[in-house]
């Protein structure tokens, strides 16, 4: 079968922006094209790599004029490593694109009629916001075009940062990431260049081979850290080395930890985590609340943002003393410990075994004695028995996974019928979606986006329903 030839669109307009924050314009013969890096308002010409029956895919090869809500993007990784796609828009834009998205999305999929739509919640700062990142080791790093047009013998090949996308096995060397604090940017590469000048093999990818495999950063807002090394295989000379270099270069470092995994992904779940030094949490602190945060802890990964997603959810609840709620999706219980000194009892489900171990600690901490915490499949757990042993709640809080809620769990809410029900999702699509099934018992009272991540198109959403 002969393969479509790719075909050039000259003085496209860029329209509007699409799903996952791709750009979107009009080819010539009228079917959609598209694209990345583009920004409404952008006139450009494209050149498609993908060829479909109703919309091409397609690349920016020349720009005629530039959109005016483009910015200058601060990192000089953009466009490469794949991350922050939105740097060249200005974030008053990349604030107005996701409000639409959530509204569009709860309209046009949930079929809902919405009130007056909350403003979408800005960050307090749109870079240095993350207080988790995570980083590969490579021996061979992601050349760039102009060092493979160079000719030129490229003597160090070893690189720590992130994945390209779609390609597993390269890596592009960050030299400076805006993502988090600043200074995480040193501790990154103090780690790299000790490694090299002490001869660490960095990991290949390819071959599965090396010992240095991923490096991992936490922060909190108190200003506690973790690092974490991943090695694939446990040369005890060279692990102590490092590790002992990182705790007497950075002697803050409230926690040194370490896994040795020689599976063939690099994720630690299943793996046991060593610590070098210090202790094996860090703890983050919220109106008083305490958090521990282990390396295998789920917490919001933008700590200021979190705490406006909670206080919006306290708000909207309105709870009163005597209200049951239950927090479906828990975690690690910060939005159940956080909410629970205005409500009779909380009662928390997850499906991860060390979400609801760390759950239960953190209410221990924290003296907090009106929250019980369960773990199990939502699906099979949060069923007749589970009521009638827990009591029936007045108000139910649901933060799922990115995919939603699975319809057995919505036939269980709408048959307890609560009074309330808080809908926050990191999905507002599934969560319309979601929502469409609840729309003949409910009615939309509020909808407010929480923006997490700016520089991405990613957003959070709450949505507030009661009952009819």
């Amino acid at each position: 079968m002969r393969r479509k030839k790719n075909k050039e669109f000259n003085n496209i307009t860029i329209e509007r922006v699409g799903s996952k924050g791709k750009s979107i314009g009009v080819a010539d013969d009228g079917k959609t094209i598209i694209i990345e890096g583009g920004a409404p308002g952008d006139v450009v010409s494209i050149l498609t790599t993908k060829q479909r029956k109703s919309y091409y895919q397609g690349k920016i090869t020349e720009f005629h004029k530039y959109s005016d809500i483009r910015t200058t993007p601060k990192c000089e990784h953009f466009g490469v490593c794949g991350g922050c796609k939105w740097q060249h828009i200005k974030y008053e834009e990349q604030l107005k694109f996701k409000q639409s998205e959530v509204e569009n999305n709860l309209i046009r999929i949930g079929n809902l009629d919405l009130p007056k739509i909350t403003p979408i919640k800005a960050a307090k700062n749109d870079y240095f916001y993350r207080n988790k990142m995570e980083y590969s080791f490579s021996d061979t790093r992601w050349l760039s075009v102009e060092e493979i047009e160079s000719n030129k013998v490229i003597e160090e090949k070893n690189a720590l940062g992130f994945h390209i996308p779609g390609m597993w096995n390269k890596v592009v060397d960050i030299n400076k990431c805006w993502l988090q604090e600043d200074f995480t940017n040193n501790i990154r590469n103090s780690i790299r260049e000790f490694s090299i000048k002490n001869n660490i093999p960095f990991f290949n990818h390819s071959t599965q081979s090396g010992e240095l495999r991923t490096l991992m950063i936490r922060t909190t807002s108190t200003g506690e850290i973790m690092i974490l090394i991943q090695f694939y295989i446990d040369n005890k000379s060279n692990r102590e080395l490092l590790l002992n270099f990182i705790r007497e270069t950075f002697p803050d470092t409230n926690s040194l930890l370490y896994v040795i995994n020689n599976k063939a992904n690099d994720t630690i779940y299943d793996q046991k985590v060593e610590c070098h030094y210090g202790n094996s949490f860090i703890t983050e602190q919220m109106e008083g609340l305490k958090f521990k945060i282990n390396a295998k802890s789920f917490y919001q990964t933008n700590s200021d943002q979190a705490y406006e997603l909670y206080k919006i959810v306290r708000e909207v609840s309105e709870l009163s003393s005597s209200d049951i709620v239950y927090d479906l999706y828990t975690g690690t219980g910060t939005i159940a410990l956080f909410i629970a000194k205005n409500a009779k009892k909380i009662v928390g489900i997850e499906a991860v075994p060390d979400a609801i171990i760390a759950a239960k600690e953190n209410a221990i901490n924290n003296k907090i004695k009106n929250v019980d915490f369960f773990v199990g499949d939502m699906k099979s757990v949060f069923n007749n028995d589970f009521i009638k042993a827990n009591g029936n709640p007045d108000v139910i809080i649901t933060d799922p996974p990115r995919d939603g809620m699975h319809k057995k769990v919505i036939d269980q809410i709408k048959n307890i019928a609560p009074k309330k029900i808080i809908y926050v999702s990191c999905n507002s699509a599934t969560q319309a979606r979601d929502l469409e099934l609840l729309k003949d018992d409910y009615d939309v009272i509020r909808s407010q986006a929480v923006d997490m991540f700016p520089q991405t198109h990613h957003v959070e959403n709450v949505v507030l329903l009661k009952k009819k």
